[in-house]
């Protein structure tokens, strides 16, 4: 692990987003709430939660951190016939959130995977990255939007 003790406690944030497309009856299942697991996006919420909370125990040398907020968003985008899960993170702190963000956005598009699997095994994560980090020795950082990376077609 990087040694962060000389570093100054600042606040710091991050947010990260991340997709998953799926068919269309299974999207329409998650909308309609009647996924045979129960409440998708309920669950993949505080999946993702969990997800940002437990980072240093899935990443072997990222920092564990104590986490003053982690705020999730998911938004049906019935275009694309996906899912999007949006991630904000905040911390004061000595290291970045960066690493809890991305994980909380993976969990929670995993999980609605596993609640929906059933229903629909081709399902496909991507477009998993950060959009913007703010605090900390290296300043504000933000993605640029031209560099997204391209979606595929499901």
């Amino acid at each position: 692990m990087v040694d962060v003790a000389a570093k100054g406690e600042t606040r710091r944030t991050a947010r990260a987003t991340g997709t998953i497309r799926m068919l269309q009856a299974t999207l329409a299942l998650i909308a309609a709430g009647s996924a045979a697991k129960g409440d998708v996006l309920g669950v993949a919420r505080i999946a993702a939660i969990q997800g940002a909370k437990k980072t240093s125990e899935l990443v072997p040398l990222c920092h564990p951190i104590a986490l003053t907020r982690v705020g999730v968003e998911f938004e049906l985008v019935d275009a694309e016939s996906a899912v999007r899960c949006t991630a904000e993170v905040e911390t004061i702190g000595r290291t970045g959130v960066e690493m809890e963000a991305l994980a909380a956005v993976q969990v929670g598009l995993l999980t609605i995977y596993d609640m929906c699997k059933a229903a629909d095994r081709g399902m496909v994560i991507e477009g998993v990255r950060l959009l913007e980090k703010r605090g900390g020795k290296s300043g504000d950082w933000v993605a640029d939007k031209a560099a997204a990376p391209a979606q595929s077609k499901r």
